[in-house]
């Protein structure tokens, strides 16, 4: 971005100023601003579009010999007169992205371009960055000075920004995957939930290709969200995003969704997916059943721990369900648990038996969310497991994150604010 002290132009300053001649007679007047966006970090100004008797011309960034106070400067002899049509990979400044929401990466969240910045980098003119604050607005309402002045610490480097362009079908752009893959999912989600049904659905649509990360973001939007944005897919498409998700979260989704979706949706399901996800709905939402995953590490007493280990880099669980490892008896029936931290600390020789804690802490099924709170809160618990009434088996696990979740009230999100890595 242009450095300290460089002069700039306001996109403001340039719409509805007159286009003059070398003698300063009146052509037309400047109605936008057309910029090429092709993977480049600041997108040069390829023209003008100029209204000259009621027709909408295009005039060459070449042919512009400068932008002045009150007005745009000639540089040419004639102007063509054929009508304006945009190219693949153009955006209109004003009316695409003035005003408009666009993506910040740094730190994951929308700005607002309430103002376009525009200088002139080596001789050529280039969108340098964005004013998101509130003060090209006072500008407007203020009376009118020269549309020059240094770069403002409020604004943002176009290189970290990516506009919407899901309403400009002719730009043929698209938000970069490689971008947003960059992005915590949650970040992601907060992004969606933050935008318009458009703006959000062209951010779904951007990772929609990678299949673990598209379920990640689903896994951390809300349920209206998720909803949503599923209503918009065939049964197949529902089923084939299930698929990926979390079991406990395909599990709350598939409630959330019309009832007459669930059953054709959940019987499209993979075999192995379909059986977590039918066994979780036959428990109340709201408690340790709804809530567990029954994805978790258990393996025999005599397991070396070094095997054990070998276990968790293979496993497919959800990664908060990893931090724990159980011992079960030949008969499978559990017998403790071990932290991965300290297995690290012992000898990869030893028997997984000889470390683990006898008769863990846990929770049934029935329990409900201020019961598991308790009982997590009690032992410095990041996992708990969900054991039968028998005390036999392992039902599922149930996590720091999905009691933190269902504690915090709803629409949390929108009260805090979008999240940034920063914070």
């Amino acid at each position: 971005m242009a450095g300290d002290g460089v002069e700039i132009v306001h996109l403001s300053s340039i719409v509805r100023r007159p286009l003059v001649d070398a003698t300063g007679d009146r052509l037309g007047r400047v109605r936008d601003v057309v910029a090429s966006f092709a993977d480049k970090p600041h997108p040069p100004l390829v023209g003008l579009v100029v209204t000259m008797g009621g027709r909408d011309l295009f005039v060459p960034i070449r042919k512009v010999a400068g932008f002045e106070a009150r007005t745009v400067r000639f540089a040419g002899r004639r102007v063509d007169l054929r009508r304006f049509e945009r190219r693949p990979g153009e955006l209109l400044l004003a009316r695409d992205l003035s005003t408009h929401h666009l993506i910040n990466f740094v730190g994951g969240h929308l700005i607002r371009a309430n103002e376009i910045e525009l200088a002139n980098v080596g001789g050529t003119w280039e969108v340098v960055g964005v004013d998101p604050s509130a003060r090209p607005v006072w500008r407007h309402l203020l009376p009118r000075r020269h549309g020059r002045q240094a770069v403002p610490g409020s604004i943002v480097d176009w290189a970290s920004i990516e506009p919407f362009v899901a309403n400009v079908p002719t730009a043929r752009l698209r938000i970069p995957y490689r971008k947003l893959k960059r992005l915590h999912p949650a970040l992601i989600a907060d992004l969606v939930e933050a935008a318009s049904h458009e703006e959000g659905k062209e951010i779904i649509d951007a990772v929609r290709h990678d299949r673990e990360l598209e379920a990640d973001v689903f896994e951390e939007l809300d349920v209206e969200h998720q909803v949503e944005f599923l209503n918009a897919r065939s049964d197949g498409e529902a089923a084939r995003l299930l698929a990926s998700m979390a079991p406990d979260d395909a599990a709350d989704l598939i409630i959330a969704v019309d009832q007459e979706r669930r059953l054709p949706i959940l019987d499209l399901l993979p075999e192995a997916q379909q059986r977590k996800v039918r066994s979780l709905l036959n428990y109340n939402p709201e408690t340790a059943g709804g809530l567990m995953s029954p994805d978790f590490l258990a393996l025999p007493v005599s397991a070396p721990i070094g095997e054990v280990l070998g276990a968790v880099a293979e496993s497919r669980a959800p990664v908060e369900a990893l931090n724990v490892a159980f011992g079960v008896d030949e008969e499978g029936v559990v017998v403790g648990s071990v932290s991965i931290v300290r297995l690290l600390k012992e000898d990869p020789r030893a028997l997984l038996g000889s470390v683990i804690d006898h008769d863990p802490p846990h929770v049934h099924p029935d329990w409900d969310l201020g019961a598991i709170a308790r009982k997590m809160s009690d032992f410095n618990l990041i996992v708990v497991p969900v054991l039968d009434p028998a005390h036999r088996s392992i039902l599922g696990v149930v996590t720091v994150d999905d009691v933190l979740e269902q504690m915090l009230p709803t629409g949390w999100r929108g009260d805090y604010g979008p999240m940034s890595p920063e914070d």
